[in-house]
């Protein structure tokens, strides 16, 4: 039986579950996330997300709610393996399509849940890329994103100091399985993480 089968099994989804939308994954999220920082990771993640789902032609509030929700249990279950296992069982009640909940279960190596789909790799790519793009820009004068340059974060993954918690092999990781390259690919998250400035405590210039 698979993860995803188990935790079918175990959990009922609720098949009156309202429509999946934006509001309805925002209102999980903070009955779940208190952290201020948490939820801006999470609104990056989102914006990373409906960028590329943009480019590639997908379904914009799918791939930008796996984005929202990739963490929204992280406080209640901050070590593996409970994170994202558990949360992916409070998904599944609320009724979140299988495949949302599969690429939050695969954005964890640990979860044994490989990465499939286009959905599930650009998750994995967009994670850690995300939360250091908008660490590097929150060290700017003025927290200004706009003009932050490709060479200038590459610099900063090299400093292992910097944003220390970002799994570094995640993020070139990432990249390659996406098959994006990476100047491209970090070029393409400060885009955008500069239309989403504002809610995630960042300025636009």
């Amino acid at each position: 039986m698979g993860l995803l089968e188990e935790v079918h099994r175990q959990v009922a989804p609720d098949a009156g579950a309202p429509r999946l939308t934006r509001e309805r994954a925002w209102a999980i999220l903070t009955d779940f996330t208190r952290s201020d920082s948490l939820r801006k990771h999470a609104r990056a993640v989102e914006a990373s997300m409906r960028a590329y789902a943009a480019r590639y032609g997908e379904d914009p509030e799918a791939w930008g709610i796996a984005g929202m929700l990739h963490d929204f249990d992280y406080e209640m279950h901050s070590t593996a393996p409970r994170h994202p296992l558990k949360g992916a069982e409070i998904l599944a009640v609320r009724g979140i399509p299988d495949h949302v909940v599969y690429a939050i279960l695969a954005h964890a190596d640990y979860s044994g849940m490989p990465r499939q789909s286009l959905l599930d790799r650009a998750l994995y790519a967009c994670d850690e890329l995300s939360g250091f793009v908008h660490a590097c820009a929150l060290v700017r004068p003025g927290r200004v994103i706009a003009g932050l340059e490709v060479v200038s974060v590459k610099k900063k993954l090299k400093d292992k100091a910097f944003a220390r918690t970002v799994n570094r092999d995640d993020v070139y990781r990432g990249a390659l399985e996406l098959g994006v390259d990476l100047d491209a690919h970090i070029a393409f998250v400060v885009d955008a993480l500069t239309a989403a400035a504002p809610e995630i405590g960042l300025s636009a210039g």
